[in-house]
């Protein structure tokens, strides 16, 4: 039995933004989101600390429970905030950051499994520049005595590979006593979270549980989220080659946290794909695509140049070609949209053929309305489908046409103005 408290009331002075720290995105998602996934499938409770003003990040954590630190006087008094809702708990408690979003399942199940064997666990690491992160102090067996911040330590301390990545954990009841005795007698006035080491370490063993960098490292500015960003998208770039996927430029593709690519699909240079995609196996995606909340089917062709939005669903060897832009549509099995069109709250057949420059025109400025498209059927190049409408199985729009009356299977439709010549009006019979 364990419990989790987020430290999530930084506004993040460096990020130079009026959205909370912990809300600003990371591989497609709040980096408070990331960190959640980690924590609840470890700890069965959560509570996060948020700041005053903060109600969408409480509504964020939902449904963990939230808590209001009104004054920001330090890292230990915001996890004091948490006491309240953990009075007579006994299982272990930890103490994170939310700014740390990219801890592992598994770093989470090594902290708590180090802290059966010691009075308190803390992660650390040793980031190839330590620069200016709190060094941890070890005695000659390994144990934590005390963390020393960069400023406060001599040249010999600052020597130390090891550094705090903030995250500790220990038994409720000891976890709030030491937190209660933490003074805030520093240059700042602040009563700091680090000081909780040194007073578990004149009380019983502390102990370090290691973890990679790429894990631990702080996002402090936007800086540091741009390089957390770079490592995840590496991360996933290097974990869809090994499934299977063709990257032509790795380099220039880009995921979101719940991206689904199967093996064998194909993408492209510079595509990018938002949260909610999945693509099947066979499918291939082109340049400068964007795909966001669809699905590709299997042997589907997307792009280049294609933009597929939420709602989306791309049928089996389907084809969506250059400046083709789909929202809330279902694109039959083998059917085609080529070039130059938009389809928006519409379902089109099997093997239809949607010809350049026709859209559906769904939203009348108050409601959105649905287009239907049967099987088989033609859409004649520029054709405005005025919804709600209706074309059936096998017809065959005439190209230019302004569709305001549901067209029958198996029928022509035209709906354009009459053409008129005039003989000897051209250029020719022109005078200058």
């Amino acid at each position: 039995m364990a419990a989790a408290v987020i430290l999530a009331a930084g506004m993040g002075t460096r990020m130079k933004s009026s959205l909370p720290k912990a809300m600003h995105p990371l591989g497609g998602r709040p980096m408070l989101t990331h960190l959640l996934a980690a924590v609840s499938a470890v700890f069965d409770r959560v509570i996060v600390v948020v700041g005053p003003g903060m109600e969408a990040l409480a509504k964020l954590a939902a449904p963990h429970a939230t808590v209001v630190q009104e004054e920001r006087l330090g890292t230990a008094h915001a996890a004091r905030m948490a006491a309240p809702l953990l009075a007579g708990y006994a299982g272990d408690v930890a103490v994170l950051y939310a700014d740390n979003p990219l801890i592992s399942e598994a770093t989470l199940k090594r902290l708590v499994a180090a802290r059966q064997e010691a009075g308190l666990a803390m992660l650390a690491m040793r980031p190839a520049d330590p620069a200016k992160y709190g060094r941890v102090v070890t005695d000659a067996a390994g144990d934590v005595q005390r963390i020393v911040e960069w400023k406060d330590a001599t040249e010999a301390e600052r020597a130390i590979g090891l550094c705090n990545a903030g995250v500790i954990c220990a038994e409720g009841p000891l976890m709030l006593r030491w937190l209660d005795a933490v003074t805030n007698d520093n240059a700042a006035g602040e009563y700091y979270l680090t000081d909780v080491v040194a007073l578990a370490a004149a009380q019983s063993r502390c102990v370090a549980v290691e973890a990679p960098e790429a894990e631990l490292a702080g996002i402090n500015s936007r800086a540091e989220l741009a390089a957390s960003e770079a490592r995840l998208q590496g991360q996933w770039r290097s974990a869809a080659l090994d499934a299977g996927v063709t990257l032509l430029a790795p380099e220039t593709v880009f995921f979101s946290h719940d991206t689904v690519i199967a093996n064998d699909v194909l993408v492209e240079q510079n595509v990018v794909f938002g949260p909610g995609v999945r693509v099947e196996s066979g499918a291939v995606i082109r340049a400068f695509s964007h795909l966001e909340g669809c699905v590709v089917r299997g042997g589907a062709i997307i792009g280049p140049y294609a933009r597929l939005r939420p709602g989306a669903d791309v049928g089996e060897g389907a084809h969506v070609g250059n400046f083709v832009e789909l929202k809330a549509t279902t694109l039959g099995a083998g059917a085609k949209a080529n070039h130059l069109t938009y389809l928006g709250d519409a379902s089109i057949g099997p093997g239809s053929n949607i010809g350049a420059g026709t859209i559906t025109c769904n939203y009348d400025g108050v409601n959105k309305h649905r287009t239907e498209i049967g099987a088989g059927s033609f859409i004649g190049s520029n054709t405005a489908l005025v919804a709600p409408v209706k074309v059936g199985d096998r017809a065959l729009v005439a190209a230019g046409s302004t569709i305001t009356e549901d067209v029958p299977a198996d029928t022509l439709a035209l709906a354009r103005g009459r053409q008129t010549n005039k003989p000897g009006r051209g250029f020719r019979g022109k005078k200058k």
